[in-house]
């Protein structure tokens, strides 16, 4: 069964990895099905962690399972198992599928909530993201003849390593800059006639600003590909990016270092991503619950891994907030999961304040559309037992009357949340601002 892991899924000869594929939704769901089977039958014989969690779950044979049996009887696994796996088996924990040996990758999270988890991958396995790669670049119309820049730091970080990788792969010129400042970055950009960015939301806006402050201008950058953080797919953010970088479209993605690339944009649609379904089964379940989210709702996404085989996941709650369509055929052709908006934050997030629930993506849209604000800080506090925020901003040197900025800014809050918020001035350059990803709420 080993020998047979990492094979790619076809179904009548069509490879479910093309972009413009055009499988039905029950051609679809016939290949994860099969790929889900044969995941499950060597989890169940090979893999100490998940070999332990089936058996607690009492769940039998394997190979016959449906994907609604999947959904209603298998359990979900969390980061905090996945750490206290690591923690009580170091370094690496359980959730391996093969020998140590096999293993040629490791990357880590960021540690931001707790104990990085570190996150192993057989050659196999890492070739199956590349693969993951090469439908992002397709749906971004990325071809072998343009020449992408990474702005990322190459750590120890998963961020643009199989980025990178599958570029290089794909034939193309690819300059990574992880020590270079934003100004040799912008001459980086003007020498190499460099025509995609890769990066995070983040730095495309602070690299953009530099390059507004010094006149510089690209006639050969086309393209601006995110990922790293929610921002790629808000409304206010993209529209930012737009006037930073005139003559360049905004392409969105989003993965994590447990599961790799799991999204790309919709072609045809502006904020839409598409799972990758051909390398993951998604579910999107009510937050706080296990419940399905009906067609229209939002929910947690929940990820299965269908090919990176060296470090599964089942039924694995990403944390991520999301609303999903239905199943019908898109505008591009595909009739994989669409998730309009993209990202929409993160569960953990998430305030409550007055009775309104605030995610900081929907702060971020209202921010960002303010031309003025250079950068900007949110500011919670407990007060009598209930939750405060503020919005500490900044403006750019040609503003003429920050109060007046301040004043509509917080008009915008208002008719958004229905809720005063209140929006301080301070002064230029006391802000942080960010390179990678930004961290921009800070609670007092």
């Amino acid at each position: 069964m080993a020998g047979d892991f990492g094979k790619h899924e076809t179904f009548d000869g069509a490879d479910v990895h093309s972009p413009g594929h055009g499988l039905t939704r029950g051609e679809i769901e016939q290949i994860q099905q099969t790929r889900l089977r044969v995941v499950l039958q060597h989890l169940q014989h090979g893999n100490r962690f998940y070999a332990a969690k089936l058996a607690a779950a009492g769940l039998g044979p394997v190979e016959n399972v449906t994907l609604d049996e999947f959904r209603q009887k298998f359990p979900f696994t969390t980061k905090e198992e996945l750490t206290a796996d690591q923690q009580a088996h170091p370094p690496y924990g359980t959730n391996l599928s093969f020998q140590l040996e096999k293993y040629t990758r490791c990357h880590q999270t960021s540690g931001s909530t707790g104990a990085p988890l570190r996150w192993l991958d057989t050659p196999e396995s890492w070739q199956a993201m590349l693969d993951n790669w090469d439908v992002i670049f397709d749906a971004a119309q990325i071809t072998p003849s343009d020449r992408l820049l990474f702005a990322f730091s190459f750590g120890p970080f998963i961020g643009f390593w199989t980025a990178f990788e599958a570029a290089v792969r794909r034939g193309n010129f690819c300059l990574a800059t992880g020590a270079m400042t934003s100004e040799a970055r912008l001459m980086a950009i003007r020498d190499h006639r460099i025509s995609v960015l890769l990066c995070t939301p983040t730095y495309a806006l602070h690299l953009g600003e530099i390059a507004r402050a010094n006149n510089f201008a690209s006639d050969s950058l086309r393209v601006v590909l995110t990922a790293g953080e929610p921002g790629g797919c808000i409304p206010g953010v993209r529209s930012r990016l737009g006037q930073l970088w005139p003559g360049a479209r905004v392409f969105d993605h989003h993965g994590m270092t447990e599961s790799g690339p799991v999204t790309f944009e919709c072609p045809a649609r502006t904020g839409v991503l598409h799972v990758i379904e051909s390398a993951f089964l998604a579910e999107v379940i009510e937050a706080g619950s296990e419940r399905a989210v009906a067609p229209g709702g939002t929910g947690e996404l929940v990820l299965t891994t269908l090919r990176r085989d060296g470090s599964p996941l089942i039924r694995y709650r990403t944390g991520d907030l999301v609303r999903r369509s239905k199943y019908t055929r898109c505008a591009c052709g595909r009739y994989e999961m669409a998730l309009p908006g993209g990202i929409l934050g993160r569960l953990d997030d998430m305030v409550f304040v007055r009775g309104v629930n605030i995610y900081p993506a929907a702060i971020d849209n209202i921010v960002r559309s303010f031309r003025e604000i250079a950068e900007y800080r949110v500011l919670l506090a407990t007060k009598k037992s209930m939750a405060e925020i503020e919005v500490e901003i900044e403006t750019i040197e040609k503003c003429m009357d920050e109060s007046d900025v301040a004043a509509r800014l917080q008009r915008a809050f208002q008719t958004a949340f229905n809720l005063r918020i209140h929006v301080k001035l301070v002064p230029r350059g006391s802000l942080p601002h960010f390179e990678m990803k930004g961290r921009r709420w800070l609670k007092i």
